[in-house]
């Protein structure tokens, strides 16, 4: 896994991607399953279904991600050297500054941000550097695609990449150790202009009403977890709180991994910096949890007002890995795990029952 999951990542890195756009992204999910052995499927809306084995057992636990990155999607074209285009995804104003670099897909063509071409949207100017003879459909920030350095993966995009990676690890993982786990990846596509490809699995029944829905993102850093200090379960996001039994499943299935190895780390937190697919998948009525790892420069958006190469700590992104694989294993005794704490109250229950009658108040009125 050490080994793997940076490599895939890199892979993933270096493919250009904006809503719509995911092309070059799953192209190179294709390869990655071939190499693998992995059997991919896809649905008429374009999201892959991956699984270690040709044969569909029900009710599996779905680890999800999106393939998708915030980018500038081309609306026309203005002249030889001039695209009118609208930014989708989430970035504040202040960061959408003229002259600022970006490349024109395909083709990867420079350019630069010109200037904005109604006021109150996100619809601008895009100025080409050289003519292009070519249709440019979506342009991104001229960023560095992907570097990894003192145990930290940088580049344009790790959301959701990074979880994209990370499931193509776990597959790869379970696949190569015949573990026999009854696991999919489901990697969509728009999630940044409203979990859009999400949404058609859930609506579509592409996963069995049985299934638990785990959705792997990468996360705005906020307190109380620390990048560096391992897998987050994300108990909820900025419009909801995710199933409880799957929740305590997952920080079981950690406590495990942490009695086997006392150097794998993992936090549990609201993380309500952003509004994840879980969300989207519990509104359809599936029992959904939820991981991430800390993002530094989330959506690009980095100090002073200006665009930077997001990043997050390599080992983050191993232990996420490393918890879901287990708990892909783990899968088939869910209830067991996730009713340890009934069980616990329940026989704090008997005693109390027991020893509140025995030890009665003496109160007199």
């Amino acid at each position: 896994m050490k080994k793997l999951l940076p490599t895939i990542a890199e892979r993933l890195m270096r493919c250009p991607a904006a809503p719509y756009h995911e092309d070059l992204v799953a192209a190179e999910v294709v390869k990655i399953c071939e190499e693998q052995r992995l059997f991919l499927e896809n649905d008429k809306f374009g999201n892959l279904l991956v699984r270690c084995a040709a044969r569909t057992i029900p009710n599996p636990i779905a680890l999800a991600a999106h393939m998708d990155h915030p980018g500038f999607v081309v609306r026309k074209r203005i002249s030889d050297r001039k695209l009118a285009a609208r930014f989708l995804g989430g970035v504040g104003d202040k960061y959408f500054c003229a002259g600022t670099r970006l490349i024109a897909m395909p083709g990867r063509v420079r350019a630069r941000l010109g200037r904005r071409l109604r006021e109150g949207r996100r619809d601008f100017e895009i100025e080409l550097d050289s003519n292009f003879a070519g249709k440019a459909q979506y342009a991104v920030w001229d960023l560095p695609e992907f570097s990894s350095r003192k145990g930290i993966l940088r580049g344009r995009v790790c959301d959701d990449l990074i979880g994209v990676a990370t499931i193509l690890t776990v597959l790869a993982e379970l696949r190569g150790k015949k573990a026999g786990a009854n696991v999919v990846g489901v990697l969509t596509r728009a999630e940044e202009v409203g979990f859009q490809g999400a949404l058609m699995v859930a609506e579509s029944k592409r996963l069995d009403c049985g299934s638990l829905v785990i959705s792997l993102e990468t996360s705005r850093e906020l307190p109380p977890v620390k990048m560096g200090k391992g897998v987050i379960l994300r108990v909820g996001d900025k419009a909801s709180i995710f199933d409880s039994a799957a929740t305590r499943f997952l920080a079981e299935v950690g406590c495990k991994l942490k009695k086997r190895d006392r150097n794998f780390e993992f936090q549990r937190a609201l993380m309500s910096g952003g509004t994840c697919e879980a969300t989207a998948y519990q509104e359809y009525g599936y029992r959904c949890a939820a991981v991430c790892v800390a993002l530094g420069n989330y959506h690009n958006c980095a100090g002073k007002d200006k665009i930077g190469a997001e990043y997050v700590s390599a080992s983050d992104a191993i232990s996420m890995a490393r918890l879901l694989a287990e708990s892909a294993r783990q899968w088939r005794n869910f209830d067991q795990f996730a009713g340890r704490l009934p069980k616990r109250l329940a026989g704090l229950a008997r005693e109390g029952k027991r020893e509140l009658v025995k030890r009665k108040l003496q109160v007199s009125g």
